[in-house]
């Protein structure tokens, strides 16, 4: 049975003045959603994905923003000029992971109507520029409120 999932990402303390954005589609014809400017603050993006059980058990996902393979299944958030900003040195994409989410968590946040699924995940990198490449180390997902 499918059913219909909610997820936030917060990005936390990206470097300022980057433009931040969630990829839709995938390869040379994809776009960005939700596309921000960062300032001093985290940024937080939100997307529904479609969650229906693979033959072992185990969640797999869908959806216009979700990249991968049904054992390795991730968002990208886009970042500078792969967000389509113009004005800037950055041309990045941060991968984040969907795995972890358990059928235990999907059907919590489903069944509560002020449940979402959440993850922080880094906004800046080793390096001082945005964080990119997959999330690491990566956190986890939980429930939150809405």
């Amino acid at each position: 049975m499918k059913q219909e999932l909610t997820l936030r990402i917060i990005l936390e303390t990206p470097l300022v003045d980057v433009d931040f954005a969630l990829q839709k589609g995938s390869g040379t014809g994809y776009h960005t959603i939700q596309k921000q400017r960062s300032t001093a603050r985290d940024l937080s993006f939100e997307c529904t994905v479609t969650v229906k059980n693979r033959l072992d058990g185990q969640p797999d996902f869908a959806g216009v923003v979700v990249q991968g393979t049904p054992s390795n299944r991730f968002i990208y958030i886009d970042i500078g000029a792969s967000a389509g900003q113009l004005d800037t040195v950055w041309r990045r994409r941060l991968k984040v992971p969907l795995r972890g989410i358990t059928t235990e968590m999907i059907d919590e946040s489903v069944s509560n109507p002020s449940s979402i699924l959440e993850t922080k995940v880094p906004g800046t990198g080793r390096d001082g520029g945005p964080a990119c490449g997959t999330v690491k180390p990566f956190m986890g997902w939980y429930v939150a409120t809405k």
